[in-house]
C-alpha cells in the first residue's frame, strides 16, 4: 500500500513535484495546501487545494507525510518557513530519489529533498535537509550540501566541497575541489568559482568576484 501524501504548493513546482511522486514513487499524493490568502484554485490534477490553516484537521500527521513543494522563493526561505513549521507540528517529510539518478549507496540525503533525474552523486556526499537538486547535476565525492539548498541543472560541484546553507547555485556554474561557498550566497548560471566565497555575495556569470549588492539585501532578507 502506498503511503499517503500532501504536497504544500499550488504552483508549477508542487505540479512537477505530482508527476514524480505519483509515477516514480511508493506515495500516493492525496492532495495540495497553500496558505489562504493564495488559494486561488481548489483543485489540481484533479485533487483539493486546501488551505494550510487547516491542514492539521483535513491531512492530521498521524495519517499523511508531507513534501514542501517550494522552489527558491526568497533564498529559500518561503520554503525553510514552511518545513520548519510543519516540523513543529509534527509532521513527517517524503524525500523524492529519481529512478533515473545515479546515488552511490554511502550518499546521505535529508528529509524533504528533492532529486531529480540525471543527477550523479558521488560516494560520501551528504545532502541535507529540504533541498532541490534539479536535473543533471554532479555532486562530487565527498562534498556537503546544506540545508535549504536550491540546485538548477547542469551544475558541477566538485570534490570535497561544502555548500553552506540556503544557497542558490546557478545553471552551468562550476565550483572546484574543496571550495566553500558561504551560507545566502547566489551563484549565477554560468559561474567558475575557484576560491571560497563570502557569506550573502552574489557571484553573476563567470565573474570573479561578488556583484556589490549582497543577496540579503536583494530579496530583502532580515534575519
Amino acid at each position: 500500500m502506498k503511503k499517503k501524501l500532501v504536497l504544500i504548493g499550488a504552483g508549477d513546482f508542487a505540479e512537477i513535484a505530482y508527476e514524480y511522486f505519483t509515477f516514480d514513487s511508493d506515495y500516493e499524493v492525496t492532495g495540495f495546501c497553500v496558505e489562504k490568502k493564495y488559494l486561488l484554485k481548489d483543485e489540481l490534477a484533479k485533487l483539493p487545494v486546501v488551505p494550510y490553516e487547516e491542514i492539521e484537521e483535513i491531512y492530521p500527521p498521524s495519517l499523511y507525510e508531507v513534501f514542501v513543494a517550494i522552489p527558491n522563493s526568497q533564498l529559500n526561505r518561503l520554503r525553510r518557513r514552511f518545513y520548519d513549521d510543519l516540523k513543529s507540528k509534527g509532521y513527517r517529510f517524503a524525500t523524492y530519489v529519481s529512478s533515473h539518478a545515479f546515488v552511490w549507496r554511502n550518499v546521505e540525503i535529508g528529509e524533504n529533498t528533492f532529486i531529480f533525474e540525471n543527477n550523479v552523486i558521488q560516494p560520501f556526499v551528504k545532502v541535507g535537509v529540504n533541498c532541490i537538486v534539479w536535473s543533471g547535476n554532479h555532486i562530487g565525492h565527498g562534498s556537503v550540501i546544506g540545508d535549504h539548498v536550491f540546485l538548477a541543472s547542469h551544475a558541477v560541484v566538485s570534490g570535497f566541497c561544502k555548500i553552506n546553507d540556503s544557497c542558490f547555485i546557478g545553471v552551468n556554474s562550476t565550483i572546484v575541489d574543496n571550495v566553500e561557498v558561504g551560507r545566502d550566497c547566489v551563484i549565477g548560471a554560468g559561474a567558475i568559482i575557484t576560491k571560497d566565497t563570502d557569506i550573502g555575495k552574489i557571484y553573476p556569470g563567470i565573474a570573479s568576484g561578488p556583484a556589490k549588492v549582497s543577496s540579503l539585501r536583494y530579496y530583502k532578507i532580515r534575519d
